[in-house]
């Protein structure tokens, strides 16, 4: 499914070569397999990764409301005219705003846990920290705000505003 992959040895985790993934709109993404040749259950990341690139569109129209909540949070601290300001009416138009990144983070978060796939883009209303779009399982999304490096919230919340998180 992913070809051939390479060793980095100073970051100690396997890339591929980029691939197309149907959920970005055919965007061509390459993965990092973070913990995978330590796994016991490497099958888990191959069941995860296939999930991500056989996902339909239909998964960012699910999480385009939770995109949109952060979004609105992000630029409730402008005002129409500031610089900083972006104009997004409703939620389906959200995607027009996102870049996608060019690498998948795939990873576990410890023994046991599901296999996640992080997706670091940019963003039109938060340039400094972005996107982070976070698919449990490759085919879920349980998480976007800025990123963070992390792949869960506590509670798996998809996504929590950051005034809830203090």
């Amino acid at each position: 499914m992913l070809g051939v992959v390479e060793k980095d040895d100073e970051m100690d985790w396997l890339f591929s070569e980029p691939l197309p993934v149907r959920a970005l709109g055919g965007a061509e993404v390459a993965f990092l397999l973070e913990g995978y040749e330590d796994d016991p259950q490497p099958e888990d990341y191959h069941a995860a990764i296939a999930a991500f690139l056989s996902a339909g569109p239909e998964v960012l129209t699910a999480a385009a409301p939770h995109v949109y909540d952060y979004y609105l949070d992000i630029n409730s601290h402008w005002a129409p005219g500031d610089d900083e300001y972006v104009d997004i009416a409703a939620p389906d138009k959200v995607w027009d705003h996102v870049q996608f990144g060019f690498e998948a983070h795939v990873l576990r978060d410890g023994a046991g846990a599901p296999v996640y796939v992080s997706l670091e883009c940019n963003c039109d209303w938060e340039p400094e920290h972005g996107l982070q779009i976070v698919f449990r399982g490759g085919d879920t999304v349980t998480k976007v705000g800025p990123y963070d490096g992390h792949s869960t919230n506590p509670g798996d919340v998809v996504y929590r505003r950051f005034r809830q998180q203090g």
